[in-house]
């Protein structure tokens, strides 16, 4: 149990993000105006900030392990410039196979200029709602689609991130924090606090 302070912080962001859930799904139709207050309620008693991804691949070596880790993701129900940001690790729907999930460093968001190393490239900007992201294993190369990321399938919706890795369990004795943007780690950090169970990772079934 965190002090006083990081519980305050937790709370106010179990409200918010409630309000925002509830509020998203009465806007889609799937609460009614009566039950919107119902759901906030229940999201901040009952509901958790976070899930666990299993995620394996060299893509994001060695911040995940090639061997795979249980990663512990906040969730983020709107998603723009203001609540994920640059340096950010985010967890996002495969734009390739949209029906999964695939683990990314945010690079660049709207209205950012992106150039390229290939001269033959015209260089463009990022339109509203799409961001740019990358692989941390500098060692694929993009040209064979081993990083398979921006460099590859472009641009992609900001509404496809799910969330942002906070924590990452690569093994027993080699787990802990992801290194995101600063104000990100900021922003995380009572939720980390309260809602961090390692014995629960480590039973999380690999998949």
């Amino acid at each position: 149990m965190g002090s006083f302070a990081t519980w305050f912080r937790y709370i106010i962001h179990k409200v918010q993000y409630s309000v925002s859930l509830s509020w998203k799904n009465y806007k889609i139709g799937e609460i009614t105006d009566k039950q919107v207050n119902e759901n906030v309620f229940k999201n901040v008693f009952q509901g958790k900030l976070t899930y666990l991804h299993y995620s394996k691949g060299e893509e994001m070596a060695p911040t995940v392990s090639s061997h795979g880790g249980t990663l512990l993701v906040r969730r983020l129900p709107t998603v723009d410039p203001k609540t994920v940001f640059v340096g950010d690790v985010v967890a996002l729907k495969d734009p390739q196979n949209p029906d999964n999930s695939i683990v990314r460093r945010l690079a660049a968001v709207e209205g950012e200029e992106m150039l390229s190393t290939d001269e033959k490239e015209e260089p463009f900007f990022l339109e509203k709602d799409q961001c740019w992201v990358i692989s941390d294993n500098e060692s694929l190369s993009p040209k064979v689609a081993d990083a398979c990321d921006s460099r590859i399938f472009g641009p992609v919706p900001m509404s496809n991130i799910l969330g942002r890795v906070i924590y990452c369990l690569r093994s027993s004795v080699d787990h802990g924090p992801i290194i995101n943007s600063d104000v990100a780690m900021q922003k995380d950090s009572p939720v980390l606090a309260m809602e961090l169970d390692v014995d629960e990772m480590a039973r999380n079934p690999r998949t």
